[in-house]
């Protein structure tokens, strides 16, 4: 067989197609692609912070399955098969929310912290994270039997007790409460939680406004907690 010239191997090189550009994909295969990239417990975390974000920022009526895959740039499917339903992602949310707030609670009462150091990071915290506080006491949307969140809840209630039973000098056992104790639990919750609702509804301006000048929220509290405790308190 006769050998082709090299002039007529060149064109033949010329006038191979050329591949075409790889196109970035889109759509499903983008999230799918997304969520490759992470492995399984990366995955569940990014979904939780992408929760988070999506709770803060659109509210509880925007915290939807679909918004947080969309948020976290994964399909569809991923927080059902990581969470099962809404409730499930939801309740996983919440034990953040009470890990994160205990952890101020705790800090906040440190030894040596004034006694209303407490109360006003409880304050505190819900006012940087409203939608996450507001979800914490959503009880018809969590899922109680889910360990992550029961564990703690029961950890923040306990801390709730230490506080109170520190502020009586006692020791309070948080599953056997007498009703003098359950009372005074009771009554630092309704105070504390009562004002901080009134506060994120902005339904204490008018308080504020008829108050003397330059009165702050911090400053009423502090009022409000010296007139149900007592003055030997502190602040």
């Amino acid at each position: 067989m006769a050998k082709k010239s090299k002039k007529s191997q060149t064109g033949a090189r010329r006038a191979a197609p050329r591949a075409a550009p790889a196109r970035p994909a889109h759509g499903r295969r983008a999230q799918q692609a997304a969520g490759s990239s992470y492995h399984h417990g990366a995955l569940r975390d990014a979904l939780l912070e992408a929760a988070e974000r999506v709770l803060e920022r659109d509210g509880l009526p925007g915290l939807t399955l679909r918004a947080v895959a969309r948020e976290a740039g994964v399909s569809h499917a991923a927080p059902t098969h990581h969470f099962g339903d809404l409730s499930g992602l939801v309740s996983e949310l919440a034990a953040i929310g009470f890990r994160q707030f205990q952890a101020a609670m705790a800090a906040a009462s440190a030894p040596g912290a004034p006694p209303m150091a407490s109360a006003k990071a409880y304050v505190a915290y819900a006012q940087a994270h409203p939608g996450m506080y507001g979800l914490m006491f959503r009880s018809e949307r969590l899922d109680y039997s889910r360990p992550s969140l029961h564990e703690a809840a029961e950890a923040s209630f306990a801390g709730l007790a230490g506080t109170v039973g520190a502020r009586r000098r006692e020791e309070i056992a948080k599953d056997a409460l007498t009703l003098d104790q359950a009372a005074a639990i009771a009554q630092a919750w309704s105070l504390v939680h009562g004002f901080t609702m009134l506060l994120l509804d902005d339904r204490l301006s008018d308080i504020l406004q008829r108050s003397p000048k330059g009165t702050k929220a911090e400053a009423l509290l502090e009022a409000m907690l010296k007139a149900t405790f007592g003055k030997q308190q502190g602040s």
